[in-house]
């Protein structure tokens, strides 16, 4: 058999609290694993899938990594190659850690792999966002871009994937803690309201500029100042248990900012270096341990590569 070519993508936090759908950025870990393979029978199919405890489907047309990875072989006119997808799962589900962005990415860096790049990096993302649409029924690239690409990635405008990477100032941590508990996407979106008030949206626009100068200049005080949502955090952060004392312990701690990891349950937090980092990572384990509740801790720098062929 063709040993074939196994592409890693890892996970993401989108939204990083004053980006709604429109920012994100990459960790270095966890994240999935695809292999991709030529066979003898045309087409594409899946022929393993591991570490998903049987809740991903087989069907090409209704798997994240299937569909991402047929879109991009139609566009590529390769239907009638034989191509098998091995599906390795390495992230939790429903963690608000892009798991189903994390199996797309995968999927479409692997079959281009396998089909000698005939597309860059950056030409993937259209086929990872369909891949992805499949699981969560929106057209949204805050946890795709950055997977696919590494990175901050702010996205001026999602249907025409106008994505833009923003530079990280050296020394930035984040801290990820993923509390053991079900939210449905469903459900964390129908908490929102439509309606945003004028005083919000001054708020929350001051906020998002104020993190992108912050980037550009590698002004760590102002970062911390721009993490403030006064819009989602608000509506959603009442779905997650104990949200209110971690955000207020990992402050006390140093961090720059803290709050949801994309729909939740996880929660991140931002800090200027390593030691900090895992100064905060130790109070989100110890508020969510002291309530019983099983988590998961993950430590990262900002991931600069993204997807790579491991």
């Amino acid at each position: 058999m063709n040993a074939g070519y196994k592409a890693f993508a890892p996970a993401s936090v989108a939204n990083v609290a004053v980006g709604f759908d429109i920012l994100g950025f990459a960790l270095d870990k966890p994240g999935d694993e695809i292999i991709a393979r030529f066979s003898n029978t045309p087409g594409l199919k899946i022929s393993k899938i591991t570490g998903a405890k049987g809740k991903l489907p087989y069907e090409v047309e209704k798997n994240t990594a299937g569909f991402a990875a047929l879109k991009l072989i139609e566009h590529l006119g390769e239907t009638g190659r034989g191509i098998e997808l091995e599906i390795n799962k390495k992230m939790p589900f429903g963690s608000g850690l892009g798991s189903s962005a994390a199996s797309a990415v995968a999927a479409v860096v692997a079959v281009n792999e396998l089909l000698q790049r005939p597309l860059t990096k950056r030409e993937l993302l259209p086929f990872a966002v369909l891949g992805e649409q499949i699981a969560d029924g929106a057209y949204h690239a805050d946890n795709v871009a950055p997977s696919l690409l590494g990175g901050m990635i702010l996205i001026r405008d999602n249907q025409s994937l106008d994505v833009h990477r923003l530079p990280v100032p050296k020394g930035l941590y984040a801290t990820v803690i993923y509390p053991h508990i079900k939210i449905l996407t469903k459900d964390s979106r129908d908490v929102l309201s439509d309606q945003v008030s004028l005083k919000q949206s001054i708020q929350q626009s001051g906020n998002l500029a104020g993190l992108i100068i912050g980037m550009y200049n590698s002004n760590i005080e102002l970062i911390g100042r721009s993490l403030q949502d006064v819009i989602i955090e608000p509506q959603r952060s009442k779905l997650i248990p104990h949200f209110d004392e971690v955000k207020n312990a990992v402050l006390a701690a140093g961090a720059l900012g803290c709050s949801i990891s994309g729909a939740g349950p996880s929660i991140f937090a931002l800090s200027a270096n390593s030691l900090i980092a895992e100064n905060v990572g130790k109070e989100m384990e110890r508020i969510f341990t002291d309530a019983k509740i099983e988590n998961q801790l993950f430590i990262s720098p900002i991931n600069q590569e993204g997807a790579i062929i491991c």
